[in-house]
């Protein structure tokens, strides 16, 4: 659960038996190609991770590596290498997995550039995973929207629930929302494992019916075993019986 879930957990978080995961089939967000960035860093570890996703019921894997022009300069080339590697050892590993790959754009000048050249990894209906800097909203965040969008992209915001910068501005979540972007929620924020600010947020959005996706984020085998736990808590069961979820669907 992580020290804040621990100090922070409330009196309604009564635990109940494990939900059924497998209900999504699909997870949309993890970085498990190996070194090329802050995720797996080796092929061993990233077949340890696929294997509790087949454990816990999930039939495929959309891996996303971060694209970050200052950190992880990844390109299409780099990653979709990096997936053919990962497959071939899921394949010689006895995975039943399908694995595919798309990528976490950071919102940088950089990502600018990429989408005015269509050059973006996508999935299922041409969306678009992307994140925001953590501690401030970028001034181009709507224009960037509105080029994703004129370019045929679905954009889907990465953990809408993590953005300090929005947690007392819940009108401003709500006015992204009307620029249809889907939101992607991390699981883990059910658990307090990022704060608990953090996972009040994440319950709002279920609360209001604004997540579209679940998805790990999982970098490690901590990050794996903590959904395992997450599978108690209320509000996952709540947000898993919500026809809104596309996982399903992918």
């Amino acid at each position: 659960m992580g020290i804040w879930g621990k100090l922070f957990k409330s009196k309604k978080d009564k635990l109940l038996q494990p939900a059924d995961i497998s209900i999504l089939r699909t997870d949309i967000h993890s970085h498990l190609i190996p070194g090329i960035d802050d995720g797996a860093d080796t092929m061993e570890q990233s077949i340890e991770i696929l294997r509790e996703f087949e454990r816990l019921g999930y039939k495929k894997v959309i891996t996303t590596p971060h694209t970050m022009s200052d950190y992880y300069p990844n390109t299409p080339e780099i990653i979709l290498s990096g997936l053919e590697k990962l497959r071939e050892s899921v394949v010689s590993n006895q995975i039943n997995l399908t694995v595919d790959v798309a990528s976490e754009y950071n919102l940088d000048a950089d990502f600018e550039n990429l989408v005015e050249q269509g050059e973006l990894l996508t999935f299922g209906d041409k969306y678009v995973l992307f994140e925001l800097p953590f501690f401030q909203e970028p001034p181009m965040l709507n224009d960037v929207i509105w080029k994703m969008q004129m370019k045929n992209y679905q954009p889907v915001l990465a953990h809408v629930e993590r953005y300090t910068f929005w947690f007392d501005d819940w009108q401003r979540i709500e006015e992204i929302k009307e620029r249809n972007v889907l939101f992607q929620l991390n699981i883990n924020s059910l658990t307090g494992h990022y704060g608990p600010e953090v996972k009040k947020v994440a319950e709002r959005l279920i609360d209001n019916d604004m997540v579209d996706f679940l998805g790990s984020d999982c970098h490690n085998m901590n990050h794996i075993k903590l959904l395992g736990s997450a599978l108690q808590f209320p509000y996952l069961h709540k947000v898993l019986n919500n026809p809104r979820i596309k996982n399903n669907k992918l």
